[in-house]
């Protein structure tokens, strides 16, 4: 397993990088198909965010789907532990997942079981939109501003799948495209193992 080690707004030692190459052996455990860990370690220079002002960013490569984690803390040490307890805890949730949907007492599928859920409409009173300015920016409501913006290039999959990725990122939500309706879908997490999902009819 190949691991590469970068820093961003701070340096890296040699000894730092033996330490994170010695400390994801144990994610081969977990996933024997691993071939490269890319680890980013960021320091944040806002004095006011001191005990977390190391973030460590964590993404497994491997024949399977890409596996994401991040922490933050005060020190590389911590944030590198923080991050990498995170990422083993999303391998183990979907190899639960696999063993439950391949075991010989297999569940109902996933979107089988999902069908029968009542739709929530959460949209609100148009007349309370409130506009203000954010800098150079109006922002409309009083949601936060985006900071971040992310593109992933994307090919049509089950909701079985979909799950799977998304316990595989560690994210409460995933975007992609229902391989049997064709239209861009949202699976979310409820509560424990419970899901909900938002599709979108394109005209």
């Amino acid at each position: 397993m190949e691991v590469v080690v970068t820093g961003r707004h701070c340096e890296v030692s040699d000894r730092f990088r033996e330490h994170v190459s010695e400390k994801l052996t144990r994610l081969e455990k977990h996933d024997h198909r691993i071939m490269r860990v890319q680890v980013e370690v960021e320091l944040e220079k806002n004095p006011r965010q001191h005990d977390r002002s190391v973030k460590v960013e964590l993404t497994a490569f491997s024949k399977g789907p890409v596996i994401r984690a991040e922490a933050a803390a005060e020190d590389k040490m911590g944030a590198l532990d923080l991050a990498l307890d995170k990422m083993q805890a999303q391998m183990r949730r979907a190899a639960d997942r696999r063993r439950v949907h391949k075991g010989r007492n297999a569940h109902v599928g996933v979107g089988e079981a999902l069908a029968g859920m009542p739709q929530v409409d959460d949209s609100g009173d148009e007349d309370d939109v409130i506009e203000r300015k954010v800098g150079p920016i109006t922002v409309t409501g009083d949601g936060p501003l985006v900071v971040r913006e992310k593109s992933h290039a994307a090919s049509p999959m089950t909701l079985d799948t979909a799950l799977y990725e998304m316990e595989l990122v560690g994210h409460d939500f995933y975007l992609f495209v229902d391989k049997e309706s064709e239209r861009p879908s949202v699976v979310y997490r409820r509560r424990g193992y419970d899901y909900g999902v938002i599709s979108l009819d394109v005209d």
